[in-house]
């Protein structure tokens, strides 16, 4: 059996962050749904519990991070083509994202990503890697070290 992922991801509000990510072309387990939360599907083995947050808080002690504020994580999630991390990253600050602009350049050139924000703040890096020019590029020394 393939080992699966549910990312918990605390909203401020819900139906908005449905529609944010409906907008970016996800969708959604509607067995999964209630007014607490609801499961964005990722891909089969991948999806992200999008939950309110006062019903998130009942699952630690801990405070909840601002992420407007502070980092939490980055989720990266890879597609099939440039033009697809092009297509996921113009629909994210079209739907009311916010760009993230590149800390530092990617100096690979098999791989091309873009960053943005989703409506609480949380990071996410889209990624496309062309495998074939990657492992034409690979470098054998440092992985032997």
């Amino acid at each position: 059996m393939a080992t699966s992922i549910f990312i918990n991801l605390p909203v401020k509000n819900l139906n908005a962050s449905v529609a944010f990510f409906t907008q970016l072309g996800f969708s959604f387990n509607a067995e999964y749904t209630n007014e607490q939360g609801t499961c964005m599907i990722i891909s089969d083995t991948i999806s992200v519990m999008l939950l309110v947050e006062s019903f998130f808080q009942t699952f630690t002690g801990k405070p909840l991070v601002n992420a407007h504020q502070a980092n939490e994580a980055i989720l990266c999630l890879s597609t099939d083509s440039r033009a697809e991390v092009d297509r996921i990253a113009n629909a994210a600050v079209a739907a009311g994202g916010k760009p993230v602009p590149q800390q530092s350049q990617n100096e690979m050139e098999f791989m091309y990503d873009r960053n943005f924000q989703d409506l609480d703040g949380h990071l996410w890096n889209i990624l496309y890697m062309d495998l074939n020019l990657a492992q034409q590029t690979a470098r054998p020394e440092v992985a032997t070290q």
